[in-house]
């Protein structure tokens, strides 16, 4: 299968560039898998489009204040995206300008901190701080890390509405996004209905959404991320499962978490505790956990749109984007949702 099957033609205009006015008011299409019947609903409806009993399972991360910019001995600014602390001093970043930084150099940032890039490791860099760069400094002269195709700076109000409600345990580098649909009413009513909701982490980094730049499909390998489940939630899956109730994820990265577990146990069900996945779902992989899913509208040839083909049928999902084209749904991670049943 060739990544060139997974592009579609998308108006620039339907690009989310900011959230919904208020959280909770995004649109929401349904999709039948079975039949690729599509019917067009509101993200608050969605306690009344899901089965009484379901577990609902939820993405807990929350994204870093990632971006931070550092000033060259020659004067020039120079972005950094810290991707994941290799220790107190030292993180493995995304650098522009890459090919200009090579190691020796050295660079200032806020509040006096200093660092120098020390290794390189493929297309990234290793930078080592003077001073321990935590999530307290980040929080402090970091900024949220938008996606690429999100055309402005970053705002006060993105540090709200680009985490999700639940957001508790830090790690992202970008939010996962069908999250951030989600009120505390909107969750008071599913649990209303008679169901469930539980959480797990996984950190979303570049594996989640670095595009495809493979020909075949098959020959892209995904970057790794981290995931932790708990007790709780792991107790309450294996629950819902050999009960036969539906296991609802909501985001791409709940259900490469549920389905990395089944993958590694070699059977429906999953295991309390902290790993690491590289799994990547395409057309052809099996579903052993997920019944349902709540995602966005994801960006041409990449690995969730691949994910969600996977899921609902590639048919199913080419047709449904072309009528959320038609109907004017916004697309990626400020836009509306989709629920795949």
């Amino acid at each position: 299968m060739k990544t060139s099957h997974f592009s579609f033609d998308l108006p620039e205009e339907l690009i989310a560039q900011y959230p919904s006015d208020r959280r909770g008011e995004s649109r929401l299409m349904r999709l039948d898998r079975k039949t690729g019947a599509v019917s067009h609903h509101y993200i608050s409806d969605l306690p009344e489009l899901l089965p009484e009993g379901a577990l609902v399972v939820f993405n807990n991360s929350k994204v870093r204040k990632a971006r931070i910019f550092g000033e060259s001995l020659t004067g020039g600014k120079v972005e950094f995206l810290l991707i994941k602390k290799i220790d107190p001093y030292s993180w493995l970043a995304m650098v522009s300008k890459s090919k200009k930084q090579k190691p020796g150099k050295r660079f200032s940032f806020a509040d006096g901190v200093e660092g120098e890039i020390t290794g390189i490791e493929g297309s990234y860099r290793i930078i080592r701080f003077d001073k321990p760069v935590d999530d307290n400094w980040l929080d402090l002269y970091g900024r949220m890390p938008l996606p690429p195709y999100i055309k402005r700076e970053d705002e006060f109000s993105d540090a709200d509405r680009y985490q999700t409600v639940f957001s508790e345990n830090t790690g992202s580098i970008a939010a996962p996004t069908a999250g951030l649909h989600f009120t505390g009413e909107i969750l008071q009513n599913l649990e209303k209905r008679g169901m469930q909701t539980v959480f797990l982490s996984l950190h979303v980094g570049m594996g989640t959404f670095l595009p495809v730049r493979t020909e075949n499909v098959s020959d892209h390998k995904m970057h790794s991320e981290d995931y932790e489940i708990s007790d709780k939630t792991a107790q309450s899956v294996n629950k819902a499962l050999s009960e036969k109730r539906p296991v609802v994820a909501v985001g791409t990265t709940s259900v490469r978490t549920l389905e990395s577990e089944a993958a590694r146990l070699g059977r429906p069900a999953i295991e309390a505790g902290r790993r690491s996945t590289d799994i990547f779902i395409y057309p052809g992989k099996k579903f052993k956990i997920v019944d349902h899913m709540v995602t966005n509208f994801h960006t041409p040839e990449s690995s969730l749109l691949m994910l969600v083909s996977a899921f609902a049928g590639k048919d199913n999902i080419d047709a449904a984007y072309m009528k959320a084209i038609e109907n004017k749904y916004r697309f990626f991670s400020y836009g509306d949702a989709m629920l795949i049943v």
